[in-house]
């Protein structure tokens, strides 16, 4: 593979992660969502010997 190609395949993974966070970002609803500091963590379960 040239040199050109492989910057290519970069150039066009950095442009879709951009977007697509881009896009996450565009379309985000928090009416929908709870704010991520609100969220309680699933209690542990202890293992009882």
């Amino acid at each position: 593979m040239k040199k050109a190609h492989i910057l290519m395949l970069i150039a066009a993974f950095i442009t879709l992660t951009l977007g697509s966070f881009i896009w996450f970002i565009a379309t985000w609803d928090s009416a929908k969502e709870q704010p991520i500091g609100q969220l309680a963590p699933a209690p542990i379960e202890r293992a009882t010997t």
